[in-house]
């Protein structure tokens, strides 16, 4: 499964966000610096509103959705690619994870603790992001030192690998993250890169995190702007805007009651799925549904992938015997109302091996085993 990983400087919210997100109290949320140490693990569901519509088609009540782990990390302070704090740990758990969800406070409150004193956005996020380049530009040095002598006698791939290390190194001395490098690579290229495994190229989404009084007028927070132009400017990616307490509160109250309490607030719809939905996206995973007589289920494909590959997320029989899957848009079915309009309407397709499957297809695998 793959993971995404919570990370800021300290008391900024990433603890309280990271229970609100797995819906319990697993992670310490004091008003102090490093209150956490060891990072918190948690497997969360992700909202999907096609389930349900899905479950009356098939007239079944049961439903069972796609999840992904959330990793709550210690916080990180100025220094922390030289040791300061808990930097080392910090950045050592940061490699573990497959993307990172940057939480940005936003909001004043004297009762809370700021480590730099005052509320700044911006100058937060630039305190993780030159320590994260730092340690990167460290690894690209590390990496140079080790291959020089392959590179001397000339070995294909380490040319290779020399070149593009010179652009990435090149590129973070300029403060920019290793995924915006913006060139056009050969899939050898891209492997190559992934190889490195670059704090900065693994990609992120911003958690902007208010006051529960200023989440329903958050579009016009000057704090909350600043993040988000930041974000679409250096990292080409989402602002989710939440309130932390607000979202950790709510994951003691019941469905129906979190929803009155939203309706109290003005908001449509928590922070929260909204943030594991963008996290599910940049992760690059995509979602298709399969169905019977007990139940609707979600599962979980990288994009690109074929339905073989989704065959062998169901089940490794229907891998090995694949003989091809019936496919339909889960808006096609859901419009008819039932897979005997979808079929007589022509929606359903007859797709093999090689096809790649979309965001949303229902599938059923017809296989010999």
């Amino acid at each position: 499964m793959l993971k995404a990983g919570i990370v800021g400087l300290p008391n900024v919210g990433k603890s309280t966000l990271f229970n609100a997100v797995t819906r319990t109290h697993k992670a310490p949320a004091e008003n102090y610096p490093f209150c956490t140490i060891e990072p918190n693990l948690g497997v969360v569901t992700v909202p999907d509103e096609r389930l349900g519509q899905l479950a009356k088609v098939a007239q079944v009540s049961k439903l069972i959705s796609t999840t992904v782990e959330f990793v709550d990390i210690a916080g990180l302070v100025k220094g922390a690619s030289k040791g300061e704090g808990l930097g080392n740990q910090f950045l050592s758990h940061i490699r573990e994870v497959d993307a990172i969800v940057q939480v940005v406070r936003c909001f004043e409150d004297p009762d809370v603790v700021h480590v730099a004193g005052a509320i700044d956005p911006l100058r937060d996020i630039e305190i993780v992001a030159t320590e994260l380049i730092l340690a990167d530009l460290e690894a690209i040095r590390k990496r140079q030192e080790k291959i020089s002598r392959d590179v001397k006698r000339g070995d294909k791939r380490a040319l290779i690998e020399a070149h593009l290390l010179e652009l990435l190194a090149a590129h973070l001395n300029k403060g920019r993250a290793a995924n915006t490098l913006g060139l056009p690579l050969s899939p050898e290229e891209t492997e190559i890169v992934r190889g490195f495994f670059l704090l900065t190229d693994k990609p992120t989404v911003f958690a902007a995190n208010v006051k529960e009084n200023d989440l329903a007028g958050s579009d016009n927070n000057p704090q909350v702007l600043k993040v988000r132009d930041y974000a679409r400017t250096h990292h080409g990616c989402e602002t989710i805007v939440i309130c932390a307490q607000l979202e950790s509160d709510l994951a003691d109250l019941s469905p129906e009651e979190g929803r009155q309490y939203l309706e109290e607030t003005g908001v449509k719809e928590t922070g929260v799925s909204a943030l594991i939905r963008a996290t599910y996206q940049v992760l690059g995973l995509r979602t298709f549904f399969t169905f019977n007589e007990n139940e609707v289920r979600a599962w979980t494909l990288h994009g690109g992938d074929t339905a073989i590959r989704a065959a062998r997320t169901v089940h490794t029989d229907f891998e090995r015997g694949f003989i091809k899957a019936e496919t339909v848009a889960w808006e096609s079915l859901v419009k008819e109302g039932s897979v005997a309009h979808a079929r007589e309407k022509g929606h359903y397709r007859i797709e093999g091996r090689d096809y790649v499957v979309r965001d949303g297809d229902v599938l059923l695998f017809k296989h010999s085993v």
